[in-house]
């Protein structure tokens, strides 16, 4: 029964292919994955009778309640049942392999809808064709464009309460369709809309795709660790390409919010504490994921979500209040947004947070003055799930009527999943909003389709030949390696890496030390049985099985009955252990919020064992948060931080435990020494009473009694298997003004004797502002390969952009003074340089 094997079955929602993948190792393990709705499905316990097995594991969208399958073999076919929370006990039977796809009826089918000839149209061509139709629309129809319905009952959020879809879009009354993975179920509903509606309006068709839609790619979190935009870029782009060919047209993504909280499960989404890079690299997720034209069906409308602060959760509690001032707004949380924005995203969803005191669903302040008025959005506002519906629980409307009412007037132009702009028609009708609000919402949703082509052709996008040709292409597989490859960050390393061809034998300990659990949150892929392991890619780098042992040791969160025991035998058999520890996907992203974020017990008490042993250990790290690192730091030789580096993973990360490459990954999130520091972030302020090296012995100081202030790892490190020098900083003037640059220049050498990559880092501090500045900011970096002895003078040119800030006074504004030039490998180890800006005008 080893292999794979496949079986389809008819639910009430779908037709669902689903693979089983058989492995031994140890023991047996049981991967399984669906299609084309891709539920994550994690077997924690599996138990082996013959021909016969019973797998259990945990439904993360059903708290307490469990997936069940039950197999039984015989030569090349199988039969059983698979219980999956919210479809119900699916009965089985099937044969070896992958199986057809489910989209290939769909080829002929679709090829009598195509149309041919449709080219883009103009701006002035559009304005006109959405003023025509949307003066023969009634005030119902209207609002109908305004919905955003699932695709089926099935959801991993809060149920909804409504209509079937098809009912709803044949009535006219959505726009737009959230979650219809498949081809086959958005070809069915978008020819509901276009041959039943009332006028035959297209559907918009969304869907998160965050890192990948079936090319997995790092999460973003680990690709904001690579520093390279181009390569974060092309990530989106195929993304774009393998999403489109499924029908979907909009993204829900990039998510862009600043988080200085990792208890927060959704910085495994965004690009870290940083406003700068987190604003480079929001614009470089839109280039990709839009492209050149909205018009090519191979990109996909770009969502800068959450606007706004979402990412300062009190406590990091996923959706609890947030209480900002208006100047860290503006300074830390919007950058990223103006960037994306100024790159051309064609949407915006708002935040779960308040702002203000106001949720940000109904926060005119911010959706209407901030984003339309001040920063010039004329696109499509959609709310998040539910977010409409929950003004009413925060407290702030008093019924369903009063959130839509408050919500229009705030500027959305959707709402997600729930139904309270029903009451909008009444609302007009007593006066109470006007039907131009409406108008004005329904035409920038109208002005989309038709750039999209929709309104054209409402089937361009559904294409399952580019399904088969684009989907999981060797290309995009190639380019997910590279990324993960460069979204790796070493922490700590006594000489241990990398491992020499001539070590011996190399126990492989951990729950993740033969995992396909390395996907992380927020994906969707049908590939999912293709994710490579970390024992795998070992063992393509050549080690057998005499010279790597293995043994899992215990599960993500709890023991295995003599799993320790015989972790710590192996290691006993070995000269060097590596321990492959961490989260699992469903302890980061949405609601996966921690308050300790340690590893789990089992697997700490696994590391006390093996390293009471002796032996040197390499720990490599799968998670989706910094994690809190005292208990296992001191007993690791080596640490390299993988994150969930997506489906080359075990490729990437035997690469770099080899030396194959060299890790060039720089961390964009600091790593708290304790729990009880967060929030911990390199641009704090100074305090009145700040504790330096010349003072620390004193008593009235900001400062713990039980622990350092800094972090165990500061934003901007990252180790390699080489060593970088550099030199003293060099000013070319003490001061400029506006209309001015000063060049800011450092030599960097590579003083080892291996080729690398160094990301020099360039920070600035105003020594004195109208408001308290940060002690530094990142302003700039550059990417550097040097070969083995090679030095490069690095040369960063300051402007008056990069000392501009938000004041209450003033608004944006570089106020003259004193400022410090900081070049380093990091925030923390720097050299500096004094200058000064003059002003002018």
């Amino acid at each position: 029964m080893i292999g794979n094997w496949h079986a389809i079955v008819a639910t009430p929602l779908m037709e669902l292919k689903i693979k089983f993948k058989i492995s031994k190792k140890a023991g047996f393990t049981l991967d399984i994955a669906t299609e084309p709705l891709a539920i994550p499905i994690a077997i924690d316990s599996l138990a082996v009778n013959g021909n016969e097995l019973r797998g259990v594991g945990k439904a993360f969208w059903k708290p307490g309640e469990s997936i069940v399958a039950e197999l039984a073999f015989e030569d090349d076919r199988f039969a059983g049942a698979l219980y999956l929370p919210g479809l119900g006990k699916l009965p089985l039977e099937g044969a070896r392999g992958q199986g057809p796809s489910l989209s290939e009826a769909l080829v002929e089918r679709i090829e009598p809808y195509r149309r041919s000839g449709v080219s883009e149209r103009k701006d002035e061509d559009i304005r006109d064709a959405v003023e025509a139709l949307l003066s023969r629309l009634t005030l119902e129809e209207k609002v109908g464009q305004m919905f955003q319905v699932p695709a089926s009952h099935f959801s991993f959020g809060g149920a909804v309460m409504t209509d079937p879809p098809e009912k709803l879009i044949a009535e006219g009354r959505a726009g737009s369709v959230l979650g219809a993975f498949d081809a086959n179920r958005v070809f069915e509903l978008q020819k509901i809309a276009v041959e039943q509606s009332p006028h035959g309006i297209p559907l918009l068709f969304n869907a998160d795709v965050i890192h990948g839609s079936q090319t997995i790619f790092p999460i973003p979190l680990a690709w904001s660790c690579s520093w390279d935009l181009e390569a974060i870029r092309e990530a989106c782009a195929i993304a774009a390409k393998e999403a489109s060919a499924s029908g979907t047209v909009y993204n829900h993504g990039p998510m862009i919010d600043i988080s200085r909280d990792p208890r927060w499960g959704r910085v495994s989404e965004g690009a870290g504490e940083d406003p700068y890079l987190g604003s480079l690299i929001a614009k470089a997720q839109v280039e990709g994921f839009q492209g050149d034209s909205l018009f090519d069906p191979e990109t996909i409308v770009a969502c800068l979500k959450h606007f706004v602060g979402y990412g300062a959760a009190e406590g990091g509690r996923d959706y609890n209040t947030v209480d900002l001032s208006e100047a860290t707004l503006r300074n830390v949380y919007l950058p990223p947004f103006q960037a994306g924005l100024r790159a051309g995203a064609g949407s915006v969803m708002n935040g779960f947070n308040l702002y203000q005191g106001v949720p940000a669903a109904a926060n005119a302040a911010l959706m209407k003055e901030l984003l339309r008025d001040e920063l010039g959005f004329d696109g499509v506002l959609i709310s998040d799930y539910g977010a409409v519906e929950e003004i009413v629980v925060h407290g702030h409307a008093e019924d369903a009527s009063d959130a839509a009412k408050k919500a229009v007037d705030a500027g959305m132009d959707i709402e997600m999943a729930t139904r309270s702009f029903e009451c909008l028609p009444r609302l007009v009708r007593e006066g109470k909003l006007s039907e131009g609000q409406i108008d004005d919402a329904v035409r920038r949703i109208l002005t989309l389709k038709y750039k999209l082509g929709l309104m054209d052709d409402p089937f361009r996008y559904i294409r399952p030949e580019a399904e088969a040709q684009w989907h999981f292409h060797p290309d995009h597989v190639k380019a997910s390696l590279e990324l993960a490859r460069k979204s790796i960050v070493l922490l700590k390393n006594d000489g241990t890496l990398p491992l020499s061809k001539g070590r011996g034998k190399v126990a492989l300990i951990g729950p993740f030390a033969d995992s396909r659990d390395l996907l992380g949150p927020w994906q969707f892929t049908r590939y999912g049985l293709e994710t490579v392991t970390l024992y795998e890619g070992l063992r393509e780098k050549g080690y057998s099985d005499e010279s790597l042992l293995f043994a899992p040791g215990c599960g993500v969160n709890g023991r295995i009955e003599g799993g320790i025991e015989e972790a710590v035998r192996q290691a006993e058999r070995s000269d060097l252990v590596i321990l492959a520890l961490g989260e699992s996907s469903d302890m980061s992203g949405e609601a996966a919020s921690r308050m300790s974020i340690e590893l789990p017990e089992a697997q700490l008490r696994l590391m006390e064992a093996v390293a009471a042993t002796g032996k040197p250990i390499a720990l490599v790290l799968t998670n989706g948060r910094p994690l809190a690192l005292a208990r296992v730091e001191r007993h690791a030789n080596a640490i390299l931080e993988t994150w969930f580096l997506g489906s080359q993973a075990g490729r990437a990360i035997a690469d770099a435990l080899t030396g194959e490459i060299n890790p060039s990954g720089k961390l964009t999130m600091s790593f708290p020494a304790h729990t009880g520091q967060i929030p911990v972030y390199y641009n704090h302020f100074r305090t009145g009473r700040p504790l330096t090296e010349a003072n620390r012995d004193q008593k009235f100081l900001s400062k713990y009694l039980d622990g350092p202030n800094e972090p165990l790892y500061p934003f901007g490190f990252g180790l390699s298997y080489t060593r970088f020098e550099y030199s003293e900083i060099a000013l070319d003037r003490d001061s400029f003004a506006v209309g001015e640059e000063l060049s800011v220049s450092v030599t960097v050498a590579n003083a080892g004797r291996v080729a690398g990559e160094e990301i020099v880092q360039l920070y600035i501090q105003d020594r004195c502002g109208s408001i308290v500045r940060p002690v530094k900011e990142l302003k700039g970096f550059r990417k550097e390969r040097l070969a083995a002895g090679e030095s490069r003078e690095i040369v960063f040119r300051i402007t008056v952009e990069d000392l501009t800030f938000w004041t209450p006074s003033a608004g944006y504004t570089a106020e003259p003074g004193a400022f410090v030039a900081f070049i380093g490998s990091n925030s923390r180890d720097v050299q500096s340089a004094e200058f000064r800006f003059v002003g002018g005008e």
